[in-house]
């Protein structure tokens, strides 16, 4: 039989190591749960309560406690429910949950309805789910052109010819509805701008458009011009109009220029072609006198053929000659004095 003092030497060690484990792994579990006690706590005194199994999946879901918690005590003070699945659901598809929060909060106060399947679409679109329904809120405005493009105004011609330079500038609101799948603000600016162009291109002169520049902003308003675009269109207000250059004359110059080119163009050849007949006429006089010598070249050999067959004397020679000496003489009497 095994003394007892001997069985107790040898457990006494190993019920120590045992309680010192069990105390380590009740540490590490203190340790744990502590970090999500303030949180369970917080969530708790602030009527929004979250359950301490829950805040520990998160963490192995990889989602982050306390900002799923932050959110929905701030939703909850605001009237909003939002479950923690939901938030999670969204940070985890990579999403802004802080961004689609403080939206649905700030649309709750301004009277606008988000729901919370909305909110969560336009944030996974990409889109600052927060500046929306900021502008929804307060209006923006929006310069045209955009200064950033480089160009300060949007210039076009009356049928007149003279050219105007004018500035708009157009107040919107985000119109929640459409702001998936809505044109942005450069479709805005880009009608805008062809609105300004149409008018201003229609109108008869360029003093009509002076004194009424209202029109313009009537005109392009009555066109429709947010349609399927994010934004609504409250108002387009013609900042400034200024006459510019005189394009109507600068055509007609450029024009004429051209046509003086073309007529002097056409000329030149009519010119070139005059030449070129000259120098064939005279080519040709140059092959007939030719042709004249040839032939003037076989009168004395016919003569002198005519004296040995004897068809010709010597006074019938005399006679031509004097006949030729005469023809000489007339024709230089009749040639005019140089």
């Amino acid at each position: 039989m095994i003394p007892s003092s001997l069985i107790l030497a040898v457990v006494e060690p190993w019920a120590w190591v045992g309680l010192a484990v069990v105390g380590v792994i009740g540490l590490v579990f203190l340790l744990i749960l502590g970090q999500y006690l303030q949180l369970w706590i917080q969530a708790w005194l602030s009527g929004a309560p979250v359950s301490l199994l829950d805040l520990i999946m998160m963490r192995l879901r990889k989602v982050n406690p306390s900002l799923i918690v932050l959110n929905r005590i701030s939703a909850k003070k605001t009237g909003l429910d939002i479950s923690t699945q939901h938030m999670e659901a969204h940070f985890l598809a990579g999403g802004r949950v802080t961004n689609v929060v403080r939206a649905m909060i700030a649309a709750e106060k301004a009277g606008i309805d988000l729901p919370w399947d909305r909110a969560v679409a336009i944030d996974l679109a990409g889109r600052d789910i927060v500046d929306a329904v900021n502008t929804s809120v307060m209006p923006k405005v929006i310069d045209c052109p955009n200064p950033a493009s480089g160009k300060q105004t949007i210039d076009a011609v009356a049928k007149d010819g003279i050219q105007l330079r004018a500035k708009a500038r157009v107040t919107v609101r985000t119109n929640i509805s459409r702001l998936v799948g809505g044109a942005t603000e450069e479709t805005i600016i880009a009608r805008v701008g062809e609105g300004i162009i149409s008018t201003i291109g229609s109108a008869l002169d360029h003093k009509s458009v002076l004194e009424n520049p209202d029109r313009i902003s009537k005109t392009v308003l009555a066109k429709g011009l947010d349609s399927g675009t994010a934004f609504e269109i409250l108002s387009i207000d013609i900042a400034d109009v200024d006459v510019g250059e005189n394009i109507g004359a600068q055509l007609q110059a450029a024009q004429a220029e051209a046509d003086t080119k073309r007529f002097q163009a056409q000329a030149e050849q009519r010119r070139a072609l005059a030449v070129a007949l000259e120098a064939e006429h005279l080519a040709e006089a140059q092959k007939n006198r030719a042709i004249v010598i040839l032939a003037e070249a076989d009168i004395p050999r016919a003569i002198a053929e005519a004296f040995r067959s004897g068809h010709l004397g010597v006074m019938d020679y005399y006679k031509m000659k004097n006949v030729m000496a005469d023809t000489d003489m007339r024709s230089s009497i009749g040639k005019s004095p140089s």
